[in-house]
């Protein structure tokens, strides 16, 4: 049996403990959060202490952080020192030298380390993948999520601003699925943003967008905006295309584009070569809950099947590091250099 502490309580931490809650093969022996917390009627058994030092005490095997981005390095790190393997929300870190610490701490412990990409462990998604990659490079990658968020999402936006832009907090989930699809190294992120709202910090942005040059010749974009003057017109756009064709999600634009469990579905995937096209359907999506069930039986299977998870590390960092570059040169107004120049 797996005892596990989860370490930080809002809406991601809370569907982690839910299914680390559900897992026959996992005791949760302790849940964290600094502040007091309404649990669902499942998690009330269970020890809420304070202190993420008082959730090491209880030696757990695994560790879950979903507390906020600039503790991730820091916590990851403690946790896999007292012994515990890591899943560890993204970002891995806010900056790409404490996500290579990360790295090198669990290389260092033998440790297992996930990192929250929801999408790896999306049928939907997989698929999409494999049908770019079938494909063929070099890939241009058009990619975005922008959310009309009004309300109790509009805080949740302004408080995640705190600490992190949009650019990063999304990105780092849509630039991943580019690493997946090209083994190309990036080389060069230029990017752009503005402020579009008073509610957050004078050095913060709430709309952002940036392209990207990879060393195999592929090349993307990426934008995210966050608040209530956003348009949900053409928010969700999903487009991989390489010299055989393309592939495409054809249902992601239905509205109400602050709804987290619409920022998975894909209901179909549009296939296109020259000599005819494909509609592949993917019935039975799962919805939020059962990703973060996914996911968490991913870090079991992790742990006991003893999975190789060195490239999933290494696009970990390499995705945070084009979206941090990218903030970067929003901040700079000048293109950031990542590689060798082409």
């Amino acid at each position: 049996m797996i005892r596990a502490v989860v370490a930080g309580l809002g809406n991601m931490g809370l569907s982690h403990a839910l299914a680390l809650h559900k897992h026959p093969g996992v005791e949760i022996v302790g849940l964290v959060n600094r502040s007091p917390v309404d649990l669902p009627d499942e998690l009330r058994t269970y020890p809420l202490l304070n202190h993420f030092e008082d959730g090491l005490a209880l030696k757990p095997d695994l560790v879950v952080v979903a507390t906020y981005s600039d503790s991730h390095a820091d916590y990851a790190c403690a946790a896999m020192e007292a012994g515990a393997h890591v899943f560890v929300e993204k970002p891995l870190a806010t900056t790409v030298e404490d996500a290579e610490r990360v790295v090198a701490k669990a290389i260092e412990t033998n440790r297992k380390l996930v990192i929250g990409y929801i999408l790896r462990h999306h049928p939907s998604w997989v698929r999409l993948i494999t049908e770019a990659r079938d494909l063929g490079g070099p890939f241009v990658f058009r990619l975005n999520l922008n959310q009309q968020s009004s309300g109790p999402e509009w805080e949740t936006h302004k408080s995640l601003m705190r600490t992190t832009s949009p650019i990063v907090d999304c990105g780092v989930h849509y630039v991943d699925v580019m690493c997946q699809i090209t083994d190309g190294k990036p080389v060069r992120v230029n990017g752009m943003g503005v402020r579009l709202s008073d509610e957050i910090a004078e050095d913060m942005y709430n709309y952002g967008q940036f392209q990207v040059i990879f060393d195999d010749g592929s090349v993307g974009w990426y934008e995210a905006g966050w608040g209530p003057m956003m348009s949900e017109t053409a928010f969700f756009v999903k487009d991989i295309v390489s010299p055989n064709g393309s592939v495409s999600i054809t249902d992601g634009n239905k509205g109400a584009s602050a709804d987290i469990d619409g920022h998975t579905k894909v209901g179909s995937i549009l296939v296109h070569r020259p000599e005819g096209d494909e509609t592949i359907d993917m019935p039975g999506e799962p919805g939020h809950q059962e990703l973060c069930d996914a996911e968490q039986a991913y870090m079991v299977r992790a742990i006991t099947e003893n999975i190789d998870l060195t490239r999933h590390m290494q696009d970990a960092v390499q995705s945070l590091a084009i979206c941090l570059a990218a903030d970067e040169s929003i901040r700079t107004g000048q293109p950031i250099t990542l590689g060798p120049a082409q």
